[in-house]
């Protein structure tokens, strides 16, 4: 008997209907490319184009300022009075300022024991400081520990007071906003502000608070972070170089420029004064911070970044903590500018210049069009032309500019510069993540005022005692996969095999190590692994 050939196999009538049913698709398709399609994809890549000048004017103009600086030798110290706090035999302690810390916990189990430490041990007289506790815990347990923490320190004349609410509400500006209404803080001329993990050295307050007193037109002092754990995995070293990059160049050029910048909402030395006039702490948005930069910048204050003054702090190193802090800076700052832009634009208190580096270059460069440039270009319509040959993008475009704004972001953190196409792909991936906070916050949906407090396992207590942490996977497999980034790795792992078969652009190269980058987030291989108890 004669073998039967597959397709001998297949009813003719079967198989004329599944050709027609493919000229059909294909005779539709034609008919929406051309009218459609094109003209869409078009005017897409014309967007991305001019949103990608706008992020490489502005990072060519946060440049030129930091080699002027650096050229320049425009230190603070420079620019502004700085004398050294001294101590006086006649009026004793009296010369110096009342100073606030204020230090806002939630369940803070595997920190909450360093940031006390360290700010009770600022040089400083101890009947010129004041250091609040703002302890939100909800677990009775946790509040019991910090409480006793309290005690200790009190124990050895420390001013320590510890605080608690009935409530969460305002989240962390609320328990800052609750702080200042306490009678004892009427003594106080100045406010440093610690989220749990961070760790000032003894002399933050000797070279921070001069600038203050000497310059009566500052309203903030703000310091630099550093990391404790950013050698913990490739996640912490990735977040290293973004936020080397936002000190390095954001802040200073912010700072030497026009005396603004955003208030990184911790670390940082704020005149009572300036938060009063400003309107004190609002809990609008979820980034408290910014809103309170912005507001007092509006009044005429001016904001000091202090580059050589670190402060020690915890970087996430699970991706849900990370996922979770980067939805709040992304949504935050986008739904802060939809309520504010108007309110800027109209001040009479700061020069226009201010006002259009405040809208423009603050907010809308660097806070939105950041985020959206990097997705839809890179991640959406670059991949989408090779499906489309018809559009093109100019190498200018797709190539030059992008390697000039990596070159130039990659300035922040030299050591981790062969680090540089991992932390490309990474930012990409995220940048989905971001551009979708963002869209949240301009249009002030379902999770814009959303708050979850950054998860911090206590990396720097490990780090000091030399301790090697036994590891666990922190949740099952099912639980940890991102639907969202799965199905963009997909996506451009077709247009690469498309280009591979049919292109022309060679594009395909870059599209397997995105897409492989977007399925391993996808899949929860970044960040999963946490200490075991």
């Amino acid at each position: 008997m004669e073998r039967l050939t597959t397709t001998a196999m297949i009813p003719d009538a079967f198989r004329g209907t599944r050709d027609d049913m493919a000229q059909q698709m294909g005779m539709v398709w034609e008919q929406v490319k051309f009218p459609l399609v094109i003209p869409l994809l078009k005017v897409a890549v014309m967007l991305s184009l001019a949103m990608s000048l706008m992020l490489f004017i502005e990072r060519l103009y946060m440049g030129i300022i930091i080699l002027f600086v650096k050229l320049s030798g425009m230190k603070p110290d420079k620019r502004y009075k700085w004398e050294p706090m001294q101590d006086d035999v006649e009026l004793g302690t009296s010369s110096f300022p009342m100073v606030l810390i204020q230090i806002p916990m939630f369940n803070e189990r595997e920190v909450y024991k360093l940031s006390i430490g360290a700010a009770c041990g600022l040089s400083w007289p101890s009947d010129r400081l004041v250091i609040q506790v703002l302890d939100d815990s909800t677990d009775p347990v946790i509040k019991e520990m910090v409480e006793r923490e309290c005690e200790r320190w009190a124990s050895k004349g420390v001013n320590v007071r510890y605080t608690i609410r009935d409530n969460r509400k305002g989240y962390k500006a609320g328990a800052l906003r609750e702080g200042l209404k306490h009678s004892y803080v009427k003594q106080c001329d100045y406010v440093v502000i610690f989220d749990a993990d961070f760790q000032p050295e003894p002399d933050f307050l000797r070279r921070s608070i001069p600038f203050l007193i000497h310059n009566p037109q500052l309203a903030l002092v703000q310091a630099r972070w550093v990391f404790v754990n950013s050698e913990e995995c490739l996640l912490t070293r990735m977040q290293e170089m973004s936020l080397d990059y936002h000190f390095t160049v954001e802040q200073e050029a912010g700072s030497s420029a026009c005396a603004f910048f955003g208030f990184n909402g911790t670390a940082g030395v704020w005149r009572i004064s300036a938060i009063n006039e400003a309107g004190g702490w609002k809990d609008r948005t979820t980034v408290e911070d910014m809103d309170l930069a912005v507001r007092a910048s509006l009044k005429g204050w001016k904001f000091l970044y202090l580059g050589d003054l670190q402060v020690k702090s915890e970087l996430p190193s699970t991706l849900k903590a990370f996922r979770f802090q980067q939805h709040r800076w992304s949504c935050g700052p986008a739904n802060l500018f939809r309520k504010m832009v108007m309110e800027i634009a109209r001040n009479k208190r700061v020069s226009i210049f201010k006002k259009a580096y405040v809208i423009y270059n603050f907010f809308l460069v660097r806070k939105i069009v950041g985020h959206v440039v990097t997705f839809v270009l890179y991640c959406v319509v670059m991949p989408a032309t090779v499906l489309i040959p018809e559009v093109e993008i100019p190498k200018w475009g797709s190539v030059y500019i992008p390697s000039l704004v990596t070159l130039l972001n990659a300035v922040g953190t030299p050591r981790s510069f062969h680090l540089l196409m991992y932390w490309v792909l990474f930012e990409n991936v995220m940048s989905l993540h971001r551009t979708k906070a963002s869209f949240i916050g301009l249009l002030e949906a379902g999770r814009a005022n959303e708050w979850v407090v950054t998860e911090k396992l206590g990396d720097s207590l490990k780090t000091t005692t030399g301790a090697k942490a036994i590891r666990k996977p922190r949740i099952r497999f099912g639980e940890r996969l991102h639907l969202l980034e799965l199905a963009v790795g997909a996506y451009l792992f077709f247009c690469g095999c498309f280009d591979v078969a049919f292109g022309k652009n060679r594009y395909y190269i870059y599209l397997f190590l995105q897409s492989i980058a977007f399925s391993i987030v996808g899949f929860g291989y970044v960040g999963t692994i946490v200490p075991s108890s």
